[in-house]
């Protein structure tokens, strides 16, 4: 139950959705593996990307700055387009319009990414896709779609999630 605690963004009445996203995006790598050819070596940071829409501005880099996974900092990058992505190891992806944001999904589905989307750009969805119910920031968890590329979602995060597209058995 701490492990679940800890992922849980600071309890603050005052904090906006893009606050709250923001501290999640930085700490999902506490609770997923890569494959070993992709895992941050030693002293490496962990690679969150933001790719294409940038809601969060400084609040992604405060809350990355805070966390350590495994002897790991976690680095911000930014990018225009998926084109230098394949560092990544995760990538909140949102394009200008749904249509762009699919695009830009679809030119990662072969890299061991961890993508993330919110609903407020679309519908198309990332392996984990935020969206605000009764007023509270959850995510979806599409485990088949991270199994197919060998990234592996702890159960602690698959339980919070609002509903998860299983792997195969």
């Amino acid at each position: 139950m701490l492990a679940l605690a800890a992922l849980a963004p600071p309890a603050r009445a005052q904090l906006s959705e893009d606050a709250v996203k923001a501290a999640f995006l930085p700490r999902f790598a506490r609770y997923v593996a890569w494959p070993e050819a992709v895992r941050p070596q030693a002293q490496a940071p962990f690679h969150l990307c933001v790719i294409g829409q940038d809601p969060f501005r400084r609040l992604l880099e405060e809350a990355a700055g805070r966390e350590l996974i495994d002897g790991h900092r976690v680095s911000v990058r930014r990018m225009a387009n998926a084109e230098g992505a394949a560092g990544c190891h995760l990538a909140y992806v949102q394009g200008a319009t749904p249509a762009e944001t699919a695009r830009l999904l679809v030119a990662l589905r072969r890299q061991p990414v961890l993508t993330i989307t919110d609903s407020r750009a679309g519908t198309p969805r990332g392996m984990i896709h935020f969206a605000v119910i009764e007023r509270r920031v959850r995510f979806y968890i599409d485990e088949a779609a991270a199994d197919a590329l060998g990234i592996s979602i702890s159960s602690r995060l698959l339980a919070l999630a609002v509903q998860v597209r299983q792997r195969p058995a």
